[in-house]
């Protein structure tokens, strides 16, 4: 900790000598095995193994964001609640993807539906419980107990594939292996992809027949955004 604290301040003089500083409040130092909070994300050691996960803090953001969408649609008609909560389901489990958050994911998953079911009895206080599970929650798919209507179903967190980071190769220069870089920005792309966009992109990608990974991203308005 005393060389850590030094370092510290040697940072605090190089960023002065160039007109920046050093925020206190956000700059801590601590051990790897209490782990520490940078962008959302958990760093902690586990028994000798590094896991990055989603913070506490991100957590509780969302699941507030959630309650707060679900109260302030009170009036609203379920298909419009899903239309607000889907955007905040995929926005918050993609970026979460990467790491491992397939706990997190089923447990906010029952956190939402519990919230969901709240919502659901204050619209009918004078009927049956299985009268309010047979309205608004239907099997969709292989799926029992989805929050849906006849032309939409609210997404579960859970249902967000894990993909891990691919390691960048350390000897490799953005600057002179673009075809490296694009190559597994693109392969990155297709692992969160789910089975039913993947056929869609492998028959557009048949169709394109390019030459070369570059033409492939321009002849194929779905891989641009990969």
């Amino acid at each position: 900790m005393e060389i850590l604290t030094e370092v510290k301040e040697l940072i605090k003089d190089f960023l002065t000598c160039r007109g920046l500083e050093l925020s206190d409040e956000k700059t801590k130092i601590t051990h790897i095995d209490s782990g520490f909070d940078f962008l959302g994300w958990n760093f902690r050691k586990y028994k000798d193994k590094l896991l990055v996960k989603p913070s506490k803090k991100s957590i509780d953001k969302v699941t507030e964001k959630i309650s707060s969408t679900i109260n302030k649609g009170k009036a609203w008609t379920q298909e419009a609640l899903i239309d607000a909560l889907n955007p905040i389901i995929t926005g918050w489990s993609n970026y979460r993807q990467s790491v491992v958050s397939s706990e997190i994911f089923n447990k906010l998953d029952a956190i939402m539906w519990n919230m969901l079911w709240h919502w659901a009895k204050r619209r009918h206080t004078n009927k049956s419980k299985s009268w309010i599970a047979r309205k608004y929650w239907h099997t969709v798919g292989s799926k029992n107990w989805v929050f849906s209507t006849e032309n939409k179903h609210l997404k579960f967190l859970s249902d967000t594939k894990i993909v891990r980071h691919t390691k960048l190769k350390l000897d490799k220069n953005p600057y002179l292996d673009t075809e490296y870089f694009v190559s597994r920005k693109l392969k990155q792309g297709i692992k969160k992809l789910t089975d039913m966009k993947k056929s869609v992109l492998y028959n557009v990608k048949n169709i394109c027949k390019p030459s070369t990974e570059t033409m492939k991203i321009n002849c194929c308005p779905i891989l641009k955004g990969l």
